[in-house]
């Protein structure tokens, strides 16, 4: 049995803990925050509750494989339900789509329903070319892009987010795909005429607080997920999760200290036998054998110069709505696509006749969330009742880091950032800052490779 202290108490670090106090080991949690769960919980006030990060999820089996490997399985806790519509896209010609979740042929039906005959980058009909075939309707473009995915998808599910070595170790091909050059927005500039399609196929992107041009063209694999296993949510919204987790790791006798700051990992030895002996905390040393890091690694001076060259994704503007029956019916997800973007969120707890929404704002936005809403033709400014704004500054205070983990800046990006055995023995790393990023599946995936790099007691 090793001691292993994991630093960060959002859902890389419980499910870290989790998976090790399973496997054996000795295992302590110092979280600044007085509550667990990090961006994954839930704001409360005046009878609503609102998700504080993402509301849903695709790739389930990440959750119900953490759950099945640190105790009893997640469907005796919490019941996931699929999301349908999983999106509705509202652009500024005025075309609508609502996205389903989880098939190929539905998705083909509902882009070709709202975008109707394929269409040039200046929204005139695209006619047949030199060899009389029609042009590919927009669904057809859209899903043919999506599918060909799969194979970025399975090289790197094998060889990146399931397995612990570095990028020095992986296959050629993984390797060659991870490294390449080839920046999202070229693909789809080079692939999609139709500024809508474009606008979707970087939508995940820009949510994210990325430029497309600097994001690797693999990223496109978050579609042909949602495409090919949905997105889900439980009732009451994601934040639920952060309960659970508080219980297992209770049920798994983690030590677990809130409100304690990690400040730093001391080493013990030469190059040739270093190892962590102890974490220095607001509260004292906290003494190891191993550490997980599972915050922004550039806090600790002991890992920031290995991280030196990047840079946080700055968390979007939010504002959360506790709102009366007047607001309008709305999907799930409702994204705005202008110079910025908003994204509505209506999955919120309210009392009986009421509502609660958390709109997300990035890009040009010089407005007013709200005002923003209501200049597309979602004026909710009667209806609220309650209202909690935070600012990108403030979250990233609240969370002592950026949820949205680090900044694409290119294809040196993958090498600069963490991967989960660090240039320090004995000291590994999970969450946002590592691997694919603050997506919630990549997230909880880097806590498995820890659980697997560490190994059983």
């Amino acid at each position: 049995m090793s001691r292993v202290v994991v630093l960060g108490g959002g859902l890389a670090g419980c499910a870290s803990a989790a998976r090790l106090a399973k496997q054996g080991h000795e295992v302590v949690l110092v979280e600044s925050r007085p509550t667990l769960g990090g961006a994954l919980g839930l704001v409360e006030q005046d009878g609503f509750t609102w998700d504080t990060g993402p509301a849903t999820t695709a790739l389930p089996a990440v959750l119900r494989d953490l759950f099945r490997k640190s105790g009893r399985p997640l469907e005796r806790e919490l019941e996931l339900v699929p999301v349908d519509p999983m999106r509705e896209h509202r652009f500024t010609d005025g075309t609508v789509l609502r996205l389903p979740s989880g098939s190929r042929a539905a998705q083909l039906a509902a882009v070709d329903e709202a975008f109707g005959p394929a269409q040039d980058a200046k929204g005139r009909p695209v006619r047949a070319g030199r060899s009389g075939k029609a042009a590919p309707s927009p669904g057809r473009q859209w899903v043919d892009h999506v599918h060909a995915q799969a194979e970025a998808w399975d090289l790197l599910r094998r060889d990146w987010f399931e397995r612990s070595a570095g990028i020095e170790h992986l296959p050629e091909a993984t390797e060659k795909l991870l490294t390449s050059r080839l920046m999202l927005h070229k693909v789809v500039e080079r692939r999609f005429d139709d500024p809508r399609l474009r606008t979707l196929a970087t939508h995940h992107a820009v949510e994210g607080g990325h430029d497309p041009r600097n994001v690797p063209a693999w990223f496109a694999i978050l579609d042909y997920l949602e495409q090919n296993f949905g997105t889900w949510t439980v009732p009451g919204g994601l934040g639920a999760f952060a309960v659970l987790l508080t219980k297992r790791l209770g049920e798994r006798r983690v030590e677990v200290l809130t409100g304690v700051t990690a400040l730093d990992v001391v080493m013990s030895g030469t190059s040739s036998d270093a190892r962590p002996v102890a974490v220095t905390t607001s509260a004292g040393e906290v003494a190891c054998d191993q550490v997980v890091v599972a915050l922004d690694p550039r806090r600790l001076p002991a890992l920031a110069s290995y991280v030196k060259r990047t840079m946080p994704a700055v968390p979007p503007t939010v504002t959360h709505l506790g709102l009366s029956d007047d607001a309008p019916d709305l999907p799930a997800e409702v994204v705005v696509h202008d110079e910025y973007t908003l994204t509505i969120r209506t999955g919120g707890q309210a009392p009986p006749g009421r509502r609660a929404w958390t709109v997300l704002g990035r890009g040009r936005l010089a407005e007013d969330l709200v005002m923003a809403m209501a200049r597309h033709k979602l004026d909710v400014r009667d209806a609220i009742e309650v209202r909690v704004d935070l600012s990108p500054r403030a979250l990233v205070e609240q969370w002592s880091g950026s949820p949205s983990g680090v900044l694409w800046q290119g294809r040196s990006t993958i090498s600069d950032r963490l991967s989960t055995r660090t240039p320090l023995p004995g000291v590994y790393a999970a969450g946002a800052h590592t691997g694919g990023g603050g997506w919630l599946p990549f997230v909880g995936l880097s806590a498995a490779l820890v659980a697997e790099a560490i190994g059983p007691a």
